[in-house]
């Protein structure tokens, strides 16, 4: 290759190892994945790269096609002398097959030189924010050079991204748009840069269990473990793992399409996400709420149980706001202990600002009178409101801030489980107003697991304290 290679230091977790995470149109998986995987799993054998493609999420029009592998040059690319690794492969074998499918369905595609100057191609990557810069250089001259070597529009991405850049939250978006042989020249000479500076977060991009064929939300292809891949299969200490809980408040007539007939959705919900998940009704009529408790022991690299079943809860927890009836904008309410809230305000409200703006949701934090009565003495209120697309968004947000808060990680990257679950967009909600807190109630059965989960913090008795973020 044309650099030596930039290892960070980082512990030695999956630092040798290269990843790239490239977006595929979701009316083009079909050309990767094949009937039965048979594309994917042959794209794996041929190049011994591991590839995982991301269910589709509703409101997002593209999938995360994660592909990874050790860094040594192994494989020759055809027309060209240089070895490169499995994965940087892989990433082409992928590209290639996207970009030839789209002008086979156009029914356009033609060789002539005319033709080809008509036709444009649109590549666009995820890339971890510690890594963007090899892409940029000082004052912006490689990523200068690069557009005027291959005569694209190159653009780095960072404020309106889509759903699935969530991946991580300092994500930057790289598109590239050019005719199909100057993209793919641009491609090859970013993955290069890509492969010479590997992020120091990469191995959190990847679950620990790569020997899985298939998880919940997402498919995963991986060959046969091997010694270079040690880091995603090693055995971890157990006192590594913790207790990671979200508490929703839920309109109580919502209740029914959380547990679904015969409880078949619950129940569904904790199998496919492994996920502990309880359900407090209300015990006077007094109270409009009730509790949905999801809880799992978890390791902070892992892909999140709790994460995932709460994205899948979401919508069935939320309420309707605004006086049509049809209007998709919910409102999202979760209880947190009164410790972890500076992880979400920031110095000076920073966090909290940046997560609105980033989401484009209203997110507001609850305090003393204002929260509602079926919360305890020391929980506060987060609420969420803007369209399904800005909830769902706001709520990943919230959440992994407060798990990064839980692991002790919270000043590094906030990371999202590798999968998402599928989201319906039927929105399952009330329009009631609600009532703000009088006094405590007891959650009775419920409060001895949330008691467990929240540790010494269920003993803190602050005073209440009337304050709206």
């Amino acid at each position: 290759m044309a650099y030596s290679r930039n290892i960070y230091d980082n512990n030695g977790a999956g630092l040798e190892d290269t990843v790239y995470r490239y977006l595929c149109p979701v009316r083009k998986a079909g050309s990767i994945i094949g009937r039965g995987g048979e594309i994917a799993k042959q794209i794996r054998s041929e190049t011994k790269a591991n590839m995982r493609i991301n269910e589709a999420i509703p409101g997002c029009d593209e999938r995360v096609v994660t592909i990874y592998s050790n860094s040594e040059e192994t494989n020759h690319i055809e027309d060209d002398d240089d070895f490169v690794c499995p994965a940087f492969d892989a990433l082409f074998k992928v590209h290639d097959m996207i970009v030839a499918e789209k002008f086979d369905n156009d029914g356009d595609y033609d060789n002539d030189d005319e033709s080809s100057e008509r036709q444009t191609v649109t590549v666009r990557m995820l890339v971890p924010s510690d890594q963007i810069g090899c892409l940029i250089g000082k004052g912006g001259q490689v990523i200068q050079k690069l557009r005027n070597d291959t005569n694209t529009q190159i653009r780095v991405i960072n404020d309106n991204l889509p759903i699935c850049a969530l991946a991580l939250s300092h994500d930057e978006l790289l598109q590239i748009i050019g005719d199909p042989s100057a993209v793919r020249e641009a491609l090859y000479q970013v993955a290069f840069l890509l492969y010479d500076n590997p992020s120091r977060f990469q191995n959190y991009f990847l679950s620990s269990s790569s020997t899985l064929q298939h998880q919940p939300g997402g498919i995963l292809m991986s060959p046969a473990i091997t010694s270079s891949h040690k880091n995603y299969s090693a055995p971890r200490d157990a006192a590594d793992a913790r207790v990671f809980s979200i508490c929703f408040i839920c309109p109580a007539e919502n209740v029914g399409g959380v547990i679904g007939k015969g409880g078949c959705f619950i129940n569904q919900t904790r199998q496919e996400s492994g996920a502990t998940i309880k359900v407090h009704t209300p015990e006077t009529d007094e109270d409009d709420d009730c509790i949905i408790f999801i809880s799992a022991k978890e390791f902070f690299e892992d892909q999140s149980p709790t994460v995932n079943a709460a994205l899948r809860l979401q919508t069935r927890c939320s309420e309707k706001v605004g006086k049509d009836s049809s209007d998709s904008a919910i409102s999202t309410r979760v209880l947190i202990p009164s410790s972890q809230v500076g992880c979400l305000i920031g110095k000076g409200g920073a966090l909290i600002s940046e997560m609105r703006s980033v989401t484009k949701a209203n997110i507001r934090i609850f305090q003393g009178e204002d929260v509602p009565r079926i919360a305890r003495e020391n929980e506060e209120m987060v609420q969420i409101t803007g369209s399904l697309d800005a909830a769902i968004k706001a709520l990943t947000q919230v959440m992994l801030r407060l798990r990064a808060n839980v692991f002790d990680m919270d000043r590094g990257l906030v990371l999202l489980p590798t999968f998402f679950p599928y989201i319906s967009q039927t929105i399952e909600t009330s329009s009631k107003p609600r009532h703000r807190k009088g006094e405590n109630h007891p959650h009775g059965s419920e409060e001895i697991a949330r008691n467990e989960n929240y540790g010494s913090q269920t003993n803190l008795k602050p005073p209440r304290r009337n304050r709206v973020y």
